[in-house]
């Protein structure tokens, strides 16, 4: 468990009975314009694979944010982080990924790689973080109204800033 520096956050590793407290995370953070929302069967399944894991960020016992994860060999992925609105600009997304990175690390992971739509305001943080682009996937997001959003894929080298 680790608290956010200088916020009254709290981040803790989670499993499946957290899945409502992602859910809520989930329906205020994620517009649906953008379709990158998660249903909670598509984030049981993923919970259920091996190397999978999850991190809640509390403000007391409220759902402030959560990051899901996959390691795979010696990678892992950033499937999903979302900061719910009222938390935002707060530092818990920070505390989510290096909370994220430190993870990965400690279980010999060499690279983290995470993919985010183009035009998100997260873009900012995973650059600060160290991530660089390597990627982009071209009408990759469907909003609600149709229109097509790119993806764009990052990474980051663990163990170096």
């Amino acid at each position: 468990m680790t608290l956010a520096a200088d916020l009254a956050f709290r981040i803790e590793s989670g499993g499946m009975a957290d899945l409502p407290d992602v859910m809520v995370a989930m329906g205020d953070a994620f517009d649906p314009e953008y379709g990158e929302a998660w249903t909670e069967a598509q984030c049981a399944g993923i919970l259920g694979l091996p190397g999978t894991w999850l991190l809640i960020a509390r403000a007391d016992e409220d759902p402030a944010g959560f990051a899901l994860l996959r390691t795979i060999a010696d990678e892992a992925e950033l499937l999903l982080i979302a900061v719910r609105n009222r938390y935002r600009r707060q530092g818990v997304g920070r505390a989510l990924l290096s909370q994220a990175m430190e993870d990965a690390q400690a279980e010999s992971v060499g690279q983290l790689h995470l993919e985010v739509r183009s035009g998100n305001p997260a873009i900012e943080l995973y650059r600060e973080a160290g991530f660089v682009q390597v990627g982009t996937r071209r009408g990759y997001y469907r909003g609600r109204s149709g229109k097509v959003f790119d993806a764009l894929t990052f990474k980051r080298r663990l163990g170096v800033i």
